[in-house]
């Protein structure tokens, strides 16, 4: 047996050796595709770019507001007049989307009112508009507290830990932490939890302001006066709070779904603010407490304190209002050629905090110009195999909620449908490039990478990204939260990636304005057009392949690197420990299985004599791999989580967490359920492999 696998595995890297197209094709079919991607490259309309997001950006646009609906009807003209049929899809979510009434006032030693807006520049005209509002977290409790106040670092779950273990005590208090190291939501949740009666956030200087380098409106960092908005939306699920594993179809329309009580859903009871480091400064400088924590630190000119002592008090007040809105999602298909019913699904929202000229509209315009050059692409004959799906997503910035009510309406289809989600929020925000994905897609943004020129160099982005010259890999990071692949990767298990350029940005501010782009982001926008080519590319070898272009052989090595990785966590606090003996054997065998599959697809591909009925079974197999991962059961820190590979972090929000269910059990230092994981990890791998076999028997 083992001499059969080595020919195999020697058959195979010979075949690639020879071949130097895509996986997935044919040698002739990959001659064809040249053309297409050559055509392609050919009719990107490098202006369009600035131009759509110039528009997109004329207008703050929160979910629910006339700006929003603006940007709306602008994205699906847009689509429309590039020749893809396009459906809205409506929602009403429940969720604030006005700030309400609140503040911040300093009551002793002396009265002050703290300033809750970014200052006017006058030379800004974008910073002048009436329709921007003052610094809010939505999903805010509502209330009227003045207490002391303790400073939190990050308000991570260990800084409420290591208060704890200086006998600090929270109840009853203000609490004040920088933005960072965690999702906003979790900040509230974690004082919350202590006890605390508020919670004011600001963006301390030492993560974004006068220490990183010159502030806005002379560099691209933080001034004194500049806030993060953002959402608080922390439930043990994504989307809206009412209507978990459903979608919150309209109250007006024939469907009726089933909401929770908003008194049952997890929602903040406490008041919390955002406010700038110029503020903050002026509650900070005033504490009189022991000195922090070095770690803990910030980039103001003076010792941080952890209490401000009895004759420090603020006064909290925030006045919120929750009711219900809607949200619309727009979505433009060009429809396959060949294999309609296999969608290659590409995402942006579309809603913001202001203008959003980073976050997201820069991912909004790309992706409207790659609608324009797919249409032009199809009108020259080039029509894709498979579907392609451009969506734009509302209310993402009030808890991923578009996206999510999306993929559970469609959750059935997806299950059959679904070949990949490419999510591009924000994706030009920057010089720079990373990326995030799902193992099987790894190499897709690799391959795809090198065919990219990257602006301003005689680079390809391949070599740009890839800093290191003796890796064949650049860094590809695992996928977390915070945006609108969670729905599809975590809930469904439709293999996901995320990627674009960034850099420094004014973050949710109301400072992130066309003027703040075209003068510190890309002045000569030339990282629109470069990012589009590496969207349009990936999306075209997706949608074209004879056979769907997973790395079917990531797997094993990934969940490899993985467990080896988890043993060593737990070995941390149990030694006794012997690692998952089950899960190993079969991670070995997946290895094994996986090698032969790759060869035997690629190699029948080769014969010419697969019928387009044989590829569309196969390919519905090969979709039905990533589910092999999605439990019924789900997490035990959420069961809408139902992706035993990968999930956010429950305590941070934002971080990835490969094997969340072991991950799990490690931050809870426990072993107590690490037999458990063993079997339902083991099956897992054990079921991915079953279809793997049937795959082989298929061609054989």
């Amino acid at each position: 047996m083992k001499n059969l696998y080595t020919l195999l595995i020697v058959s195979f890297f010979s075949t690639q050796s020879l071949i130097s197209q895509f996986e997935g094709y044919s040698t002739n079919q990959w001659e064809k595709q040249l053309e297409v991607e050559d055509s392609f490259l050919g009719l990107i309309d490098k202006t369009s770019f600035k131009k759509h997001l110039m528009k997109l950006t004329e207008r703050p646009h929160v979910v629910g507001s006339e700006g929003n609906e603006e940007v709306i009807r602008y994205i699906g003209k847009v689509m429309k007049d590039a020749g893809l049929d396009i459906t809205n899809y409506p929602y009403d979510v429940y969720l604030p989307n006005k700030p309400g009434s609140s503040m911040i006032e300093i009551v002793t030693p002396s009265r002050k009112v703290l300033n809750q807006k970014e200052d006017i520049i006058y030379d800004d005209p974008f910073t002048q508009n009436s329709e921007l509002w003052k610094g809010w977290n939505a999903f805010s409790g509502s209330g009227d507290v003045t207490a002391e106040i303790v400073y939190a670092n990050y308000g991570l779950k260990e800084d409420f830990e290591t208060l704890k273990s200086l006998g600090i005590d929270i109840n009853g208090k203000i609490v004040i932490a920088r933005y960072g190291g965690n999702f906003r939501g979790y900040k509230a949740k974690f004082a919350e939890a202590n006890g605390a009666a508020g919670l004011i956030i600001y963006t301390d200087p030492k993560d974004s302001g006068f220490t990183k380098g010159l502030v806005y409106p002379e560099g691209p960092y933080y001034n004194s006066s500049t806030i993060q908005r953002g959402s608080l939306l922390t439930t043990d699920f994504t989307g809206d709070p009412l209507t978990p594993f459903v979608p919150a179809l309209p109250l007006d329309g024939k469907k009726k779904i089933k909401r929770l009580d908003p008194k049952d859903a997890q929602l903040h009871t406490i008041p919390v603010t955002p406010i700038s480091y110029g503020e903050a400064e002026k509650i900070l400088s005033q504490m009189n407490g022991q000195p922090v924590p070095q770690s803990w630190q910030g980039g103001l000119p003076f010792t941080y304190r952890v209490e401000g002592g009895s004759s420090l008090t603020v006064r909290l007040k925030v006045d919120q209002k929750i009711d219900f809105v809607r949200a619309t999602n727009v979505i433009g298909v060009l429809k396959g050629s060949e294999a309609p019913n296999e969608w290659i699904i590409l995402g942006c929202h579309l809603d913001s905090w202001g203008y959003g000229a980073t976050d997201p509209s820069s991912g909004t315009a790309m992706l409207l110009s790659l609608s324009e050059t797919l249409g032009k692409l199809k009108e020259n004959g080039y029509a894709p195999k498979r579907s392609i799906l451009i969506a734009h997503w509302d209310a993402e910035e009030h808890g991923v909620i578009g996206s999510t009510e999306w993929v559970e309406q469609m959750r059935d289809e997806l299950n059959a449908k679904g070949v990949v989600y490419m999510n591009f929020d924000g994706a030009v925000s920057g010089k720079g490039f990373s990326a995030s994905s799902a193992p099987t897609l790894k190499k897709l943004l690799v391959e795809t990478s090198k065919n990219v020129k990257y602006p301003y160099t005689d680079q390809t982005l391949f070599e740009f990204w890839n800093k290191n010259d003796q890796s064949e890999e650049p860094p590809i990071g695992n996928l977390g939260g915070g945006s609108d692949h969670i729905a599809f990767y975590m809930h469904v298990g439709v293999p996901s990636l995320s990627g674009g350029a960034g850099g420094p940005n004014l973050y949710h501010s109301n400072y992130d304005s066309f003027r703040f782009y075209e003068k510190f982001v890309d002045p000569e926008f030339q990282m629109g057009p470069m990012v589009e080519q590496m969207a349009g590319l990936m999306t075209l070898r997706m949608a074209n392949a004879e056979l769907i272009p997973y790395n079917i052989n990531r797997y094993s090595q990934d969940l490899k690197m993985h467990f080896e990785n988890a043993v060593k966590k737990i070995n941390g606090y149990d030694k006794n420990f012997q690692g998952f003996q089950a899960t190993n054997s079969a991670i070995k065998s997946l290895d094994e299985t996986s090698i032969i599959l790759e060869s035997k697809l690629q190699s029948y591909l080769e014969d010419g004599k697969i019928s387009r009925k044989n590829l569309k079974k196969l390919n519905e197999q090969l979709i039905a791999l990533e589910k092999s991962f999605i439990s019924d059961k789900g997490m035990y820190f959420g069961a809408w989580y139902k992706s035993i590979y990968a999930s956010s972090d429950p305590f941070s929000g934002y971080g990835a967490w490969i094997l969340p269910g072991l991950e799990y059990e490690i931050a809870l230092k426990s072993s107590e359920r690490l037999k458990e994981w063993d079997s339902r990890y083991s099956d897992a791998i054990n079921s991915l492999e079953s279809k793997m076999k049937n795959l082989i028997q298929e061609i054989n």
